[in-house]
């Protein structure tokens, strides 16, 4: 199949892909007179008289805005609001599919960061939760950053479902490998959102005394001009605080210099930058995760001629596919069953732990669950909602 034709052909025949419905018809005056006025006033006066009662009340209890500024739609790049709605009308189908929760695109025609925040304060009364998406790195770690305090949770899936899923199948790789999470020595190629999130999460930075937590021994990160490392002048702000939590000895070169003896490869920038020799100088079983979509950064036939035991990419078609798709429905299922404020560091570990042992026994080329896998969210909504209620106290 054409997947592009074919989609594009989808797309003109539906004029989008998602719809509001009514939870009822309204039939009779009796009907209208309950849903609008008069009978309306009084979930307002509600309302009004003890502000939380909108739960109970209204959609916000169920209903995620997807905000983007289409700066870094998949890998198309900066698309702008426009472009990018058809992408988040799809993730609000994948929310809906898999938890149940309603979702709405939000694309915002701007790139500025002071206006997005203010924008998502503004709208976040009707919402139960916010799902950051595809916004340009280093902008989006300070638009996350800024938004952790309004009340509900504001979650940048790029960023922390990308690093959720992706811990997921390493805890299960590295059992099946015979290599314990603390010994591994990884290398993330791609220094943007997704990578220094999945660099964090590995390290464990924002809660390494956390029972859930088992960081690894060393990252070291390389972006397009090669190994990051203290003695460069060409690094971002998001760049210069990972170097706090990666590189210990300060390891200077190229991708190829830093792949020498490594246990781990995870790959989120982009196809076709390795191959079989570059496998071949890691550790004995090395784990590969070449996420770059729709290319990899190297194919798993080639990464096993190499020496790899396991080999995971972004992609449906191949085995092991890290897809967000296990994270974020059950995530934010189970902050809004808690009511949470925020997803917090044990939250997220909760989750990954949560994908990782719905498999009851992985092998080499299952370190993960499929993607369509329906019982993954609810698994992983279960143990966020636990984690968030030992964090925050049940509501009532």
């Amino acid at each position: 199949m054409d997947y592009f034709q074919e989609s594009l052909n989808l797309h003109r025949s539906l004029k989008g892909k998602i719809r509001v419905s009514p939870k009822m018809d309204v039939r009779s005056k009796d009907d209208l007179s309950l849903v609008y006025s008069p009978g309306v006033a009084e979930p307002c006066r509600a309302i009004a008289e003890n502000p939380d009662d909108v739960y109970k009340y209204t959609i916000k209890s169920n209903t995620v805005a997807i905000v983007t500024d289409g700066s870094a739609v998949l890998g198309l790049g900066d698309i702008g609001a426009l472009a990018s709605i058809p992408v988040m009308e799809g993730k609000a189908m994948l929310f809906k599919r898999f938890a149940n929760i309603d979702a709405f695109p939000i694309c915002l025609d701007t790139q500025d960061t002071d206006k997005i925040v203010e924008t998502v304060k503004l709208i976040a009364p009707v919402f139960g939760g916010v799902n950051l998406e595809d916004i340009s790195a280093p902008r989006s770690f300070e638009i996350e950053r800024r938004l952790q305090d309004i009340g509900i949770p504001v979650f940048h899936d790029d960023q922390h479902g990308t690093a959720i899923v992706t811990l997921a199948g390493l805890l299960n790789g590295s059992k099946l490998v015979g290599k314990k999470m603390e010994d591994l020595n990884v290398v993330i190629n791609g220094a943007g959102a997704a990578g220094i999130a999945i660099a964090r999460l590995l390290k464990a930075v924002d809660n390494p005394d956390s029972p859930l937590a088992t960081p690894v021994k060393d990252i070291v990160m390389c972006d397009s001009k090669g190994i990051i490392h203290s003695g460069r002048d060409n690094l971002n702000y998001a760049k210069k605080e990972a170097l706090e939590f990666t590189n210990s000895e300060n390891k200077t070169g190229t991708l190829k210099d830093a792949l020498v003896g490594a246990d781990v490869f995870i790959g989120v920038s982009m196809p076709n930058l390795m191959d079989r020799n570059d496998v071949a100088t890691m550790a004995k079983d090395s784990i590969i995760f070449a996420m770059a979509n729709p290319v990899p950064e190297i194919m798993p036939d080639e990464a096993k001629a190499g020496g790899a035991a396991i080999v995971g990419t972004g992609r449906s078609d191949l085995p092991n596919q890290i897809n967000n798709v296990l994270g974020f429905p059950g995530i934010f299922r189970g902050a809004l069953d808690a009511r949470a404020p925020r997803i917090t560091p044990n939250m997220k570990l909760a989750a990954a732990r949560a994908i990782a042992e719905h498999i009851r026994e992985p092998d080499f080329d299952r370190v993960i669950p499929p993607t369509l896998d329906e019982q993954v969210a609810w698994r992983v909504a279960d143990e966020v909602r636990r984690v968030a209620e030992e964090e925050f106290g049940k509501y009532e």
